[in-house]
Order: C-alpha cells, then structure tokens, then sequence
C-alpha cells in the first residue's frame, strides 16, 4: 500500500546470522524515508518496522565479523548496559549523558526513588513464571522528549515456559523506537542477550533449579541504514556476497583476548577516577 512502511521480520538460530538477515532484508525491502539528521546531498535511508529473532542467542558462533565496531568496545558496550561501569557519565547539566540503559533498567528514577526493574522481573517471574507483567521501561515523558538524544530502546518485556523437559525457559522481548541496523543493532543485541543470561541465572538461583536462556525477540518500529553511509555500506555487502558463513563470523572464544584488553581498561579507567 502506498505510504506504508514495511513490515518485515526474520529469524536466525546465532545472532549474527540474525542481525544479517535483518540487515539484508532492511537494504532490499525497506522504504526510501529521509531522517532528521540528513546532510544536504544524502540519499534517502532505507527504514522499516522490523522484527528479527535470534533463535539460540547463545550458539556459537555469536559475533559478526562485519559489525562496525572494535571487539574492546563490544565488551565495553556490554558492561555499560549489564553492570553499569558508565553510570557515573550522566551528567546532563555537564552536557554529558542524560542516561545510560543500565541506569533506566536497574535504577529508573521516579518521585524521588530509584526503581530496580530488573530485579522486579526476577521477582516476578521467580513467583510467577507465566506472567504477562515482567517488563522494564526506558523512557521518561518528563526528560526524554526534548534532549537531542533520546533513549531508543524502550522496553524489555521477558517470561518463563518450559520446555519438553520441564526446564523453564526465559524469553526476552526487546522494544526499541529506532535502531541504526547496520552500525547499532549487534551491539545492542549482544549486551541484551547478556542481560537476558543475567536474568536468567538469578532467578535460577531464586527458584534453585536451572533455568535456559531462551529465544530472543528485537522488535524496532524505525530499523534503518543510512544514506550517508551507503558507500561504507557496501563493503558489508561484498563481505556477505563472497565470504561463507563461517568467514564472516568468530567464536565468542576469538574474542576473549581483546575482551580481557577491555576489562583491563575498565579498570584503569576506574582506578583513575575516569
């Protein structure tokens, strides 16, 4: 119909064939919209409502080798969102950040209380694995609307079922408003599904019987690649068009080394007040 951005969702069993399919099928099938942040001269993005599943987050092999960031940031990326290590970086009257997702997951402020969302999740489903209700939210309709860079993942939405053996798996929904599907996407899905895997483990230690980490659910109402970086964009394509699965992708093992360079990092960054 025209006027109608497109629908689109695809699957994958390991995150990175999942965000490469949700990639490709963004480039071939997504509408031609302009963007709020379009220099003169830059062609349309290409966008779309996408919904793309990962159906094993954890099989190997979990990392892409085209995803346009370093490995160090990757692990830096992850800690940010699961442990909080930037946290101490908001400070939107220093025109620093106005938020970061660990803060609005595990310590979203309201009337004066910071609310750990996650840890009511765990509650929750730890009573009640069946429930509807064991979501977390990002967005403040007091603060986000008018800062230049609001939040974009706005929800996680996760809940039990067993398997055939009985075994409870965790599923995990996660909403976001935009998504820059070529350079944001992967990073975000790699430190969710470890908050996914977090999730999961602690209300295993709740319930005191193991708990799998299930299929994971990326649900974007804008996934997007953009005109301005079509030529860099192109390179990503010539990966996928003549290198094979396995060349295109590592082991979460490849990666440890650079991941412990990260941790290192970390460190010197917090021993030296950073």
């Amino acid at each position: 119909m025209e006027g109608a951005i497109p629908t689109l969702c695809v699957s994958g069993r390991t995150l990175p064939e999942a965000w490469e399919k949700a990639v490709l099928a963004c480039w071939e099938k997504g509408a031609a919209v302009r963007t709020e942040y379009d220099k003169p001269g830059d062609p349309p993005s290409r966008d779309c409502t996408m919904i793309w599943v990962v159906e094993a987050p954890f099989l190997e092999p979990r990392l892409h080798r085209a995803f346009p960031g370093g490995l160090e940031d990757l692990e830096i990326y992850r800690q940010e969102v699961v442990d909080g290590v930037h946290d101490h970086w908001i400070a939107p009257e220093e025109g620093k950040w106005t938020y970061t997702y660990h803060q609005r997951l595990f310590a979203y402020e309201i009337e004066g209380r910071a609310i750990d969302q996650i840890r009511d999740i765990i509650e929750k489903l730890s009573r009640t694995g069946h429930s509807r209700r064991a979501q977390a939210i990002t967005w403040n309709p007091k603060l986000d609307p008018p800062t230049h860079d609001p939040p974009c993942l706005q929800r996680v939405w996760c809940r039990l079922l067993e398997d055939a053996s009985g075994v409870p798996v965790l599923n995990m929904n996660t909403h976001w408003r935009s998504r820059d599907a070529y350079k944001a996407a992967f990073m975000n899905a790699f430190a969710l599904t470890d908050l996914q895997r977090l999730i999961a483990e602690r209300i295993a230690q709740k319930i005191g019987r193991a708990v799998r980490v299930g299929r994971y659910a990326d649900l974007v109402d804008s996934f997007h690649i953009y005109g301005s970086y079509f030529g860099e964009f192109k390179g990503f394509l010539s990966l996928v068009e003549k290198r094979s699965f396995e060349d295109r992708t590592w082991p979460s093992s490849y990666a440890e080394p650079m991941f412990a360079e990260a941790r290192e990092r970390l460190k010197k960054e917090k021993e030296a007040g950073i």
